[in-house]
């Protein structure tokens, strides 16, 4: 009896626990329980989501035609990617790559979308300072004589404008000064005589006047002598213009000859700096540009200058183009020869397309951008590139505003979409028409066979797929056998795919009668 109550207990306890559980899904939720076929779809769905990828092959991480069944390292010593169904899949338009989400994480792919933004950056330039040629000025007497005596007497001093430089004695200075006071006397006593004579005395005084200004003798000095003033034995030179002595001739005792430079003086109130600007920089410079000069003797002193003149010359061995620049000189700071540093602000004011400069790749021949056009999926697009910055560069054709760009991993998947283009330019002609997108077509001469390094060197003609004109190349052969009918010096035709920027690959090649 006993044993009977303790069988009977577990299974009331059991029925309650079911009946409790009835009730609170039933009525609760007011829905019934799941049907078992429903319990069953969801379990296998489960399942076939954890069903695991198939293999399918492994392939090369540089992007090169090669693969293999099981996993191996290459000749740097990187790792084979493998590849699983699914991911090998033919693009939708040529030269488009498919990416698994998985393995666009693992490449660390960055994504930025193209925006507006003027352009802007900084081109910096080593110069030197230099005297304005056009403030140099040159004393040297238009007659002969001899130097007496030296107000100034050392290269470099300080001289102002009209400050006496020298003196000098000419007998032919003294005649002139006699026969200008003679004449001038003349002209006073002969207030009286006929207008004639006094035309004539006029006239005579005159061209003395004329020959001592045309001597350079100062308007002071021709004052005192039409004041009846005596001729004076010696003339004083005094200095054209403010600035310092940087070469002097004269000595006390020497002889000069007309036209002898004597003293040279320069103007430093403004100076030049000759900057030296790339190559590359120079179509962004006008004349009229606002320039920041820094001199390394000042550090904390900031000089603005304006370009005045880019010369029409580039130096050859330095690909630099000369840019004169000027500035002003306050209190002469700025010395002959002094190195300065020179930042002048290129970039116009209109916004235009940009994207990252790691954006771009670049082959020599071409520039491509990568867009990605869904997620995973990504299309290389071949732009114009325009002015750039330090960071960014203006896209003129190929992607438009909001187009979404690849800034990082860039050459990863371009490596693999090149992968697909150089397979596809390996298969038959009746394949998809994607394999012909991307492949070109030569004619010319066979110049030289390298089986060793899988090389053969051609000279061919004009090859319009590319714009390319008549050439000789080296080509990378896709396989050796290719050549086995053919020998050096013969005229072929031949197919060809760029594997990777600027390696192009001969995928058919075949004798032609010359």
């Amino acid at each position: 009896m006993k044993n009977g109550y303790l069988a009977v207990v577990p299974a009331l306890l059991l029925a309650l626990g079911a009946g409790y559980w009835a009730g609170k899904t039933g009525s609760g939720a007011g829905e019934a329980m799941p049907p078992t076929a429903a319990v069953g779809t969801i379990v296998a769905a489960d399942a076939a989501a954890k069903k695991p990828r198939k293999l399918l092959y492994y392939r090369n991480p540089m992007g090169l035609p090669d693969t293999s069944p099981v996993p191996k390292k290459d000749s740097m010593g990187m790792d084979y990617i493998a590849v699983y169904e699914g991911e090998d899949d033919a693009a939708s338009a040529p030269g488009e790559v498919k990416i698994s989400t998985e393995k666009v994480q693992k490449l660390g792919v960055k994504i930025e979308a193209a925006s507006l933004r003027e352009l802007a950056r900084q081109v910096t330039a080593a110069g030197r300072v230099e005297i304005d040629e056009r403030r140099v000025h040159n004393v040297a007497p238009k007659f002969e004589g001899w130097v007496e005596r030296l107000h100034v007497n050392a290269t470099g001093q300080p001289v102002g404008k009209g400050q006496p430089l020298f003196e000098v004695y000419s007998p032919e200075l003294v005649s002139a000064q006699r026969e200008y006071v003679v004449a001038a006397k003349g002209v006073a006593a002969m207030k009286d005589a006929g207008a004639e004579m006094q035309s004539g005395m006029r006239q005579l005084a005159e061209a003395s006047l004329s020959r001592l200004r045309n001597w350079d003798i100062s308007e002071e000095q021709i004052k005192a002598l039409a004041a009846g003033g005596e001729a004076k034995r010696t003339l004083t030179f005094r200095s054209p213009a403010g600035g310092f002595v940087i070469e002097k001739k004269a000595v006390t005792g020497m002889r000069f000859m007309p036209g002898e430079m004597l003293y040279q003086i320069a103007d430093v109130s403004s100076v030049w700096v000759l900057a030296d600007v790339f190559e590359r920089d120079i179509a962004q410079l006008k004349a009229g540009q606002k320039v920041k000069v820094a001199i390394n003797a000042y550090p904390d002193k900031s000089f603005s200058g304006t370009v005045a003149y880019i010369y029409p010359t580039l130096k050859a061995e330095t690909r630099t183009v000369p840019v004169r620049i000027e500035l002003a000189n306050p209190g002469g700071l700025l010395k002959p020869a002094m190195y300065a540093s020179v930042e002048l602000a290129v970039g116009g004011s209109a916004k235009v397309v940009t994207v990252p400069v790691s954006a771009v790749i670049d082959s020599g021949t071409r520039q491509v951008v990568l867009i990605q056009k869904a997620a995973g999926r990504f299309e290389p697009r071949q732009v114009k590139l325009g002015a750039r910055s330090d960071d960014h560069v203006e896209v003129r054709e190929g992607i438009v505003e909001g187009d979404m760009v690849v800034v990082a991993a860039n050459f990863l998947i371009d490596a693999e979409s090149n992968l697909k283009a150089a397979l596809s330019g390996l298969a038959p002609a009746d394949a998809a028409p994607a394999a012909k997108s991307v492949s070109h077509k030569a004619a010319g001469t066979l110049e030289a066979i390298d089986l060793k390094g899988g090389v053969v060197t051609m000279t061919h003609g004009p090859v319009a797929s590319l714009k390319w004109p008549a050439m000789t190349m080296d080509f990378i052969l896709a396989n050796p056998s290719l050549v086995d009918k053919v020998k050096a010096g013969a005229a072929i035709d031949i197919e060809f795919v760029e594997r990777k920027p600027g390696e192009w690959v001969i995928t058919k090649l075949d004798a032609r009668a010359k």
